[in-house]
């Protein structure tokens, strides 16, 4: 009995003695421009739309309330496009703002891999811009190919999306509208990120996902950055940093 209890008291002090190390491991970013879009919500509606092109139309819609980016810090809610690149049975979906005239920033992709005929693994992963290093929302539902999405995007002769709007021309329903605070978001977002269908994760799920060919797109004109150093007793201290540049306005056409 004695043995037993110095035996735990040793290996209790040996958790201790490493914990430290393991908290170093530990990475939580605050990132002023993610603020302006929250994954969770975005995969879940992902999850409720019936393609693409209805995913972006409701991600640009103001009544909607998912999108509150303004990368550039224009005063105006940035568009994001949606651009579909496609590997055998992987699919990378890119969420892309335009700032400028060949300038784009991706915010963040959504991976989706197929390991057989009803089996599917499902990520949304943050551009590191935007969300710091290895920033994942994932879902353990193992019922993917129930999305109404998923069966139309893996449907036979299925060409991949590529939004055909860009910086200066955008469609004719979409309509400038201010970002809102970050309280005023969170209240409006709540019915997506309120559900547990989703969840953020530091470990990826698609492994193919480097199968497909896009290099991914970074835009000098984002003035929402966010620098992460990491401490010795595991905390993470964000410095956020604003460019001093002019502020560009987008033209949109009517």
């Amino acid at each position: 009995m004695k043995q037993r209890f110095a035996t735990s008291i040793l290996l209790l002090a040996l958790l201790v003695s490493l914990r430290p190390a393991f908290a170093q491991d530990k990475v939580t970013v605050t990132s002023e421009a993610a603020e302006g879009l929250d994954l969770i919500a975005v995969g879940q509606l992902f999850k409720d739309s019936a393609n693409l092109e209805a995913f972006e139309k409701a991600l640009n819609d103001p009544e909607v309330g998912i999108n509150n980016l303004d990368l550039d810090d224009n005063g105006e809610v940035d568009f994001i496009r949606v651009v579909e690149e496609v590997a055998e049975a992987t699919h990378l979906i890119i969420l892309q703002v335009p700032l400028a005239e060949n300038e784009f920033q991706d915010v963040a992709t959504i991976e989706i891999e197929k390991e057989g005929d009803e089996r599917y693994n499902f990520q949304v992963h943050g551009n590191e811009v935007i969300y710091g290093v290895d920033y994942y929302v994932a879902t353990p539902d193992i019922h993917i190919h129930r999305w109404p999405i998923t069966g139309f995007i893996y449907r036979p002769a299925y060409r991949p999306y590529r939004s055909v709007f860009y910086f200066g021309s955008y469609p004719r329903w979409h309509r400038p509208y201010r970002p809102v605070t970050i309280n005023v978001y969170r209240t409006r977002t709540v019915r997506y990120t309120g559900r547990t269908t989703f969840a953020v994760t530091r470990t990826t799920r698609v492994k193919t996902a480097s199968k497909v060919r896009y290099t991914s797109r970074t835009s000098t004109h984002v003035k929402k950055k966010t620098t992460v150093t990491r401490s010795g007793s595991g905390k993470t201290t964000v410095k956020k940093e604003r460019s001093k540049t002019t502020k560009t306005k987008v033209r949109r056409k009517p």
